[in-house]
């Protein structure tokens, strides 16, 4: 079993009216530490401790609160003999007044760190509202630029069907091109059979020229 440890404790701060000696007595209750705490005057927290030494260390580093509107800036702590006079760990209230006084003062700063919250929430809701505003404004940029990428495909692909059509023309005319060709070289085998028979017909006529010179001379005779 851990020895018992008293400690004498002079908490300086922002201690007083801020809801300190609540939390003080719920991290006592969880150590299992006996005593009291109370306000002095004019601004600081007096607390008297008694439990095992272990718990009586971790309760003391626990009481060191900093998170507004409770801040700790000194612990005056001296260690004595304990009494065992304690058998559980109170808040000792003082006149009805200042208690009712340190409530309300509570309850304004609770208020005070709400309406602080409620700001904040405001802001970061106006920022997500900018930055939605500013997605749809990207949104519809894209938007427009793929309605100009469409119609420049509409665009691409109706020159693509006009040269289609072109070429289909281009083929159609080569065809016919090449029938005429086809029928030129036709013709042009005829006439090189008219020329080779006009040929013959020439030498056919010399031949029958020269006859009938010589049926002439014949005749002369």
């Amino acid at each position: 079993m851990n020895k018992m440890v008293r400690a004498n404790i002079l908490v300086k701060g922002e201690v007083q009216g801020v809801g300190y000696r609540g939390v003080v007595f719920r991290i006592a209750r969880k150590l299992k530490i006996a005593g009291f705490v109370e306000n002095i005057r004019p601004y600081d927290v007096r607390i008297i401790a008694e439990g095992e030494k272990e718990n009586l260390e971790s309760f003391i580093e626990q009481i060191k609160i900093e998170e507004d509107p409770i801040s700790v800036e000194e612990l005056d702590v001296t260690f004595e003999e304990p009494t065992g006079e304690f058998e559980y760990f109170e808040v000792k209230r003082g006149d009805i007044t200042d208690e009712l006084g340190e409530r309300l003062d509570l309850a304004r700063g609770e208020m005070i760190k709400l309406h602080q919250a409620q700001k904040e929430t405001i802001e970061k809701q106006n920022q997500t509202i900018e930055i939605l505003k500013g997605v749809k404004e990207d949104t519809s940029t894209i938007i427009e630029k793929q309605d100009i990428m469409i119609e420049k495909q509409d665009i691409m692909i109706e020159k693509q069907d006009t040269t289609v059509e072109i070429l289909r023309g281009v083929s159609a005319d080569i065809g016919v091109i090449r029938e005429d060709i086809v029928e030129i070289k036709d013709a042009l085998i005829i006439v090189t059979g008219l020329r080779e028979e006009m040929k013959e017909l020439r030498a056919k006529y010399e031949i029958l020229s020269k006859d009938v010179e010589e049926i002439k001379g014949m005749l002369k005779c």
